[in-house]
């Protein structure tokens, strides 16, 4: 898909307050000690806690930009592993080169593929209907943005600023 630019220290905290400082200076570029091997390491394990369907995953990382390779079955779970990434607070950019598998025919006769997802990047006083009525015209549909955005969110209360989101079936506008 490419390279796609996040807002550096705006996401998750890669590891958690009860972790021991010299763990966290492995994996901050602004630290002397910094070690990309551990930050991919790190990113690697919380893409695979989200479970997702993907296989041979390959995280590196290097001068805040996190290169994923893989394979995933359909392009929301691409982009699903792109916004993990890409909402961790050291991550300025995720350069993705997941490939999609090719669906068997049947599966495409039986279903069109759906549009691709927009990616929207969260402002101070947004709201999941907030949203949902500025994309789709009806705040009545911010469950379709919160169960886009599953497992990465856990609750539709919890969006911060700077976080980026997906939004299914959104609009195109006309130019």
């Amino acid at each position: 898909m490419g390279l796609f630019d996040f807002v550096k220290g705006a996401g998750e905290k890669l590891f958690g307050k009860d972790t021991p400082p010299e763990e966290v200076a492995k994996a901050d570029p602004a630290k002397p000690t910094f070690d990309p091997a551990f930050t991919a390491k790190q990113l690697t394990q919380k893409v695979n806690k989200l479970g997702l369907p993907v296989t041979h995953l390959e995280i590196s990382f290097a001068a805040g930009i996190a290169t994923v390779r893989g394979s995933v079955p359909d392009r929301a779970t691409a982009e699903k592993i792109v916004l993990q990434l890409g909402n961790t607070s050291i991550v300025e950019g995720v350069d993705d080169r997941l490939t999609i598998d090719a669906p068997e025919q049947a599966a495409v006769a039986a279903a069109p593929p759906a549009p691709p997802a927009v990616f929207h990047t969260v402002k101070k006083g947004d709201t999941l209907s907030k949203i949902a009525k500025s994309v789709y015209g009806d705040w009545k549909r911010y469950p379709e943005i919160f169960e886009a955005n599953k497992p990465m969110l856990a609750d539709p209360d919890l969006i911060y600023p700077g976080q980026v989101l997906r939004i299914p079936n959104a609009p195109v506008a006309n130019a």
